[in-house]
């Protein structure tokens, strides 16, 4: 049986006297919960119609700018948008709060590898600021085939914990049994549902309706590269998708969320 009968928060609950509700204007990092869903995040962007909140582990949400819709330390307020003008927090491309006057700290022992490249250059872009902060090298395979013997080479151990991130980790493929026989509590094995990092970037940002699929035997990136009727070398067509992209809003979330766990990871005392 329930303790409650109906919805607690229907009809007239304010009690007499309380008065109207709060307006809080949605500033960066204010933390609020979602008074429906129980979602808990701070504040990483507002517009006039609604505002973005990110939970601790990286999730983000977009909720509407309700009357009495969040709560703000247990009480029920109303998020506005902030005034015109005022102050805001510079944010990196990932999202994060910029460290100003910044100086990179000294690496850690730690490390992620990614698979390629054009891996390496988009984690950079987008989270360069934050591994630097935090004091993390990204290095790049050419393919993960080798991994358990890679890992092995590398010595994970205390404090020198290796994350990987890898193209394609689905069930039943090739790169999710390798990756399953890595075992070390010291290495997180991590990936994304794209055949290759390119699929990462959203097509809107290229003005594509969707990435083309190409026939089994023909090699990706130039099966990609024909279908767009694109005339250009792969490394010419890398060049062209990486410089659309600005920030995290131009990356599919599946990507989005395996990196900020590999940083989360390597960079964690425990």
């Amino acid at each position: 049986m329930s303790r409650y009968e109906g919805d607690v928060l229907a009809g007239d609950w304010r009690r007499p006297g309380q008065g109207k509700i709060p307006q809080v204007p949605a500033e960066l990092d204010l933390v609020v919960e979602d008074a429906d869903s129980g979602f808990c995040g701070a504040v990483v962007a507002c517009d006039k119609e609604a505002v973005t909140l990110e939970d601790r582990f990286g999730k983000r949400r977009l909720f509407p700018l309700a009357p009495a819709a969040f709560l703000l330390e247990g009480k029920v307020v109303t998020l506005v948008r902030p005034a015109a003008g005022a102050p805001a927090k510079r944010r990196s491309a990932s999202g994060s709060v910029a460290v100003e006057g910044l100086r990179a700290r000294v690496a850690r022992e730690s490390r992620i590898y990614v698979e390629g490249v054009h891996d390496a250059a988009l984690v950079e872009k987008i989270w360069g600021h934050d591994l630097r902060v935090e004091g993390i090298v990204v290095e790049y395979l050419e393919g993960v085939d080798d991994l358990p013997a890679i890992v092995e080479a590398f010595e994970p151990g205390p404090g020198r914990r290796l994350g990987v991130l890898v193209d394609h980790l689905v069930a039943g493929s090739k790169e999710s049994r390798i990756a399953a026989r890595v075992t070390s509590p010291e290495v997180l094995v991590v990936g994304h549902p794209f055949i290759d990092i390119w699929q990462a970037v959203k097509p809107s940002v290229l003005r594509i309706p969707a990435w083309p699929d190409v026939p089994k035997g023909v090699p990706w990136k130039e099966g990609v590269i024909a279908a767009l009727g694109w005339r250009l070398e792969p490394y010419e067509a890398w060049k062209r998708i990486l410089g659309a992209v600005n920030s995290y809003a131009d990356l599919e979330p599946e990507l989005l969320g395996r990196v900020e766990e590999l940083i989360d990871f390597v960079s964690s005392p425990d």
